[in-house]
């Protein structure tokens, strides 16, 4: 589908979702009362100091960026990974894929607030078109984590497309400490989604964040996250700065066809929304991070995470340095 900020019959739609939305979660408090979103008892599957999750990124010589201009997401989608090598060079035959979106809260797609379930299901397909044994698709929601999922259209799109949706329960989640880290430290971390896959696929969308001043690739590592994790934002950049050491995904989808300029992460208004019409797909998170900051009018040196994930090697905020490969969709 193509978003039409100035489109006032969508206003209109929007007002109907966004209070349908809000009866949905009402109805999941049951639900939302059952997820508890603490931490499980302290000493519980504590992992050793060091890293928590395999490295899934790929260290081949092909191309980390690209940037496709256009408005349709799954033809610029798919153009992106093309010029990247295609979808054969992320996932094999066989290979258990996971993809980890931005599903925080429980608003309608066109509000831009979550991934855009049309990204997931061009995503669930291409994988299982080159062979992928399974895709799963999960993450920690703020609000109830069905009501999230469906409200946001995610749910839907995992099911019509052939994926499997995976939501967040209490055990699968394990206390880990990350090494070089002073806030991940026997924290609760969403664990068991993310045992025995071959491939990672982070996909996001371009927002602004109040705290962090935006919300893309690395931050959207976020939502693996249990326990009190608002106690992380006084110290926002050290956080997100992990979140990058935390996962080595093989690749990161940013979609910035409409960002969300102000407001975020939440959001809540099509005013808050303007069309930039550009997708990105990266190997490099850091980067793919680097460039979207320029859609919300930002460089790298407002954001100071950036700088902070560069230095300890979880890419380069010189995005430019990458040669990156564009290309325009009509």
């Amino acid at each position: 589908m193509t978003d039409r900020p100035d489109d006032l019959p969508r206003r209109e739609f929007l007002k109907r979702a966004v209070r349908a939305g809000a009866t949905l979660a009402v109805t999941g408090a049951a639900a939302a009362a059952l997820f508890d979103n603490t931490p499980p008892s302290a000493g519980v599957g504590v992992s050793p100091v060091g890293p928590p999750f395999r490295d899934w990124s790929l260290r081949d010589d092909g191309p980390r960026l690209a940037i496709v201009t256009g408005r349709d997401r799954s033809r610029t989608l798919s153009r992106a990974i093309d010029a990247l090598g295609g979808i054969g060079r992320f996932v094999r035959p066989g290979d258990r894929v996971l993809l980890k979106p931005n599903v925080g809260f429980a608003t309608p797609p066109d509000l831009c607030a979550t991934t855009h379930p049309d990204v997931i299901s061009v995503l669930v397909r291409m994988c299982l078109s080159a062979g992928a044994a399974s895709v799963v698709v999960t993450d920690n929601p703020v609000n109830d984590p069905d009501t999230s999922f469906r409200v946001s259209g995610i749910a839907q799109a995992v099911e019509s497309s052939g994926g499997r949706l995976i939501l967040p329960r209490e055990p699968m989640f394990r206390h880990v400490s990350l090494a070089g880290s002073s806030l991940i430290r026997d924290w609760p971390v969403l664990w068991t989604p993310f045992q025995d896959v071959d491939r990672v696929i982070g996909i996001c969308p371009v927002k602004d964040h109040v705290r962090s001043g935006a919300t893309m690739s690395l931050k959207n590592w976020y939502g693996l996250l249990g326990g009190r994790r608002n106690l992380f934002h006084q110290r926002i950049s050290e956080i997100v700065r992990d979140l990058g050491m935390l996962v080595r995904p093989t690749m990161v989808v940013l979609d910035g066809t409409v960002v969300m300029r102000r407001n975020g992460p939440t959001g809540g208004s099509l005013d808050d929304l303007e069309a930039a019409n550009q997708m990105i797909a990266a190997l490099d998170p850091v980067a793919a991070d680097a460039y979207g900051a320029t859609l919300l009018g930002r460089t790298a040196g407002d954001l100071p995470w950036l700088a902070m994930a560069s230095a300890v090697g979880c890419g380069t905020a010189d995005w430019e340095s990458l040669n990156p490969l564009r290309a325009v969709v009509d």
